[in-house]
């Protein structure tokens, strides 16, 4: 599973969600089924979160990824927008019949983007496959020292 920083994640507009919710930590860490102690490091920007645990936190607050992880969508990598569906990469990898590895290459813009998988992946993302090759070129084409 990915445990890399979370591109684009806000902490203000986690904890703005939350209090326009008018929800403790608490409250959301107990119907979210993720910890207290998480909620409160992920508003202050000490940690960032796991995209499934984000996922349902976005779930309980009846908002979307948008609204907490702020990437314009045409400047989204490919990884963007498994985020965006709120997978990780063994969830999406399973969902398109692929292999974790072999996702995580494509993901980093490592291997060649195939026809077959760009399908796939546009199947697994509910995204157009112009949508998925536009990304996965923003990937490969990214400065150097710039993480997917």
């Amino acid at each position: 599973m990915s445990r890399r920083i979370l591109r684009g994640f806000s902490p203000a507009s986690l904890e703005a969600a939350r209090k326009a919710k008018k929800l403790t930590r608490g409250e959301l860490g107990r119907l979210a089924e993720v910890s207290p102690a998480a909620v409160l490091s992920w508003e202050v920007g000490k940690a960032s979160p796991q995209v499934d645990y984000l996922a349902r936190v976005v779930n309980v607050l009846g908002i979307t990824m948008d609204d907490v992880v702020l990437i314009p969508r045409n400047e989204r990598y490919l990884g963007d927008l498994r985020v965006f569906r709120g997978l990780t990469q063994p969830q999406l990898a399973k969902k398109i019949g692929m292999s974790t590895t072999a996702l995580a290459t494509v993901e980093r813009g490592h291997s060649r983007l195939r026809e077959d998988v760009a399908e796939k992946l546009s199947q697994g993302l509910d995204a157009t496959v112009d949508e998925v090759k536009a990304a996965y070129e923003r990937t490969r084409t990214r400065p150097p020292h710039t993480s997917p």
